[in-house]
């Protein structure tokens, strides 16, 4: 008999082992929950990132958004991000094609934002700081850079997780700003 409650252990570790393969062969591993799609984005209030660094001057997620009287991208990114420095070519394009384009810089330094933008241009009209990364959380940032298409009402309408690479994740997100422009 006590043989039998040594084995039980086992045959419930080797089940939920089974269970767990199982799950994992049937999942999409491309799959990313877009939670934010949909909503507003947060109204997050954050530092802005000036010319003399960190200056007094403050703004939300939000406000800045609405303040570019259209359909925005939202970039998270960090002077610490290789991926971010792979990407920003493709942010620069964007802002010279007239694409609104904010950043917020992810637990980052402002010295070290601002180095990284003075050597590789600034793509951005305005750059928030998130210092203590409390924008990312709000925003469900998985790791940076991602990118966000905010309507022209503050509502979230695409979400790009990852470096922008390819032209068609380019063109995802501009799709989705031509889309967002007539609501």
């Amino acid at each position: 008999m006590n043989r039998w409650f040594a084995v039980v252990p086992l045959v419930v570790l080797v089940a939920l082992a089974a269970l767990f393969i199982g799950w994992s062969l049937k999942r999409d591993p491309a799959f990313k929950p877009d939670a934010l799609i949909g909503q507003p984005i947060p109204a997050t209030v954050l530092p802005v990132l000036t010319d003399a660094v960190a200056g007094p001057a403050t703004g939300s997620l939000a406000s800045v958004a609405a303040s570019a009287g259209g359909p925005v991208v939202v970039n998270i990114f960090a002077s610490w991000c290789a991926p971010c420095r792979v990407e920003h070519p493709r942010l620069m394009a964007l802002q010279a094609q007239g694409v609104t384009v904010i950043g917020v810089a992810y637990k980052d330094e402002p010295e070290a934002t601002r180095a990284f933008l003075d050597e590789l241009g600034d793509p951005f009209t305005t750059v928030l700081v998130d210092r203590e990364g409390r924008a990312g959380l709000d925003l469900g940032v998985s790791g940076v850079p991602e990118s966000f298409v905010i309507d022209a009402n503050g509502i979230v309408v695409a979400k790009h997780s990852g470096p922008l690479i390819e032209d068609a994740d380019v063109a995802r997100l501009t799709a989705a700003l031509a889309g967002s422009s007539g609501r």
